[in-house]
């Protein structure tokens, strides 16, 4: 098996994303969740997701918008982020290895996390929120 390397460019960056979201499609947990939402758009999504990591991790800045409000009212519980991550984390640990792969999971984790208690928040209402 070759050493992995580093994620490097927007090659990298689809690789990355087109291995993780075949692995969530098929996925039993999470997949109803993004197949329910994302329909016949998967195309348009990974395209999203390629302009979405590439900002973040390559400073190559071709990705606008807000990331929370699609995610905002979906029917998801902190189990189905903890398989997101367990999924994402497998995903660049197979493929690649260095600080921008690391950076990749740390901001995932950041994002699994505040999307949760977001999605929380507006489920609640805010009731309760800061309450354990």
């Amino acid at each position: 098996m070759p050493e992995l390397i580093d994620i490097q460019n927007l090659d990298d960056i689809k690789l990355l994303v087109n291995t993780f979201y075949g692995k969530v499609q098929k996925d039993t947990l999470i997949g109803p969740v993004f197949n329910e939402k994302i329909g016949n758009n998967w195309t348009a999504h990974l395209e999203r997701m390629y302009r979405f990591w590439q900002t973040i991790l390559l400073e190559e800045h071709t990705y606008s918008g807000s990331p929370f409000p699609p995610h905002k009212h979906l029917p998801v519980e902190k189990a189905h982020f903890n398989r997101w991550m367990e999924i994402f984390t497998e995903t660049i640990d197979g493929l690649y290895k260095g600080a921008l792969a690391e950076e990749a999971k740390l901001r995932a984790k950041n994002m699994a996390e505040m999307f949760f208690y977001k999605i929380e928040y507006f489920r609640t209402g805010g009731r309760n929120f800061f309450e354990s």
